[in-house]
């Protein structure tokens, strides 16, 4: 959902590329069949898609190990690191983003990494961009490139609104961690979600098993 928000604004404000990565989490099909239909709709010419085996072979995360489940249960949000947190990923992605950035000459890369409201993911702070901007300064050859994050510190209610000033494309969208054909409705993504919709005073449109956990 977030991704899809600065899809749109990139799309919007520059002649945008889109990256998107698959890493071996459980709904890698179901997120890549959206990336395909939200560039389309956005009219986001330029893709490239990567494929990286690292993380499930390293482990670790409800995402990538299916021995390791997803939990469920809204009232655990934010209490620390939940285990679908996948170990120093964030990096790795604007690794790639950086470098594909130094190939197709552009200067701004645009990741949905928020803050507020979120599952309290060490890669999501602002902190942690000011110091990998600090990193492609020093490590690029032109050193121009800026890894931006317009979101991070909105509250998800506010990011809905955006995405809905903006066109984001939310039907089109898939947050849920572990089901690809109906979200589960009880996972972190799932929650912070439709909290976030309902906060908004708006209906989410994507299918549901279950929304008993939103509190």
């Amino acid at each position: 959902m977030d991704s899809a928000v600065c899809a749109a604004l990139a799309a919007r404000d520059y002649e945008a590329c889109a990256l998107h990565f698959s890493y071996g989490q459980r709904t890698e099909a179901r997120e890549l069949h959206s990336f395909g239909a939200i560039c389309d709709r956005l009219k986001i010419e330029q893709r490239l898609h990567l494929t990286i085996d690292l993380f499930r072979r390293i482990g670790g995360s409800a995402l990538t190990d299916p021995k390791i489940a997803v939990p469920h249960g809204a009232e655990e949000i934010g209490t620390g690191i939940p285990v679908t947190y996948v170990p120093f990923r964030n990096a790795h992605f604007l690794s790639a983003a950086v470098s594909w950035a130094e190939v197709v000459g552009a200067e701004k890369v645009i990741i949905g990494a928020v803050e507020q409201d979120s599952s309290g993911y060490p890669d999501c702070r602002p902190s942690y961009y000011a110091a990998f901007n600090e990193l492609v300064k020093q490590g690029t050859k032109n050193g121009n490139i800026e890894v931006i994050t317009p979101l991070i510190r909105m509250r998800k209610a506010e990011i809905v609104r955006l995405g809905l000033e903006l066109g984001a494309p939310f039907d089109l969208t898939w947050s849920c961690y572990e089901d690809t054909e109906t979200a589960c409705g009880r996972c972190d993504s799932c929650v912070l979600r439709l909290r976030a919709f309902a906060a908004a005073g708006l209906p989410d449109p994507i299918p549901y098993r279950s929304r008993d956990a939103v509190v």
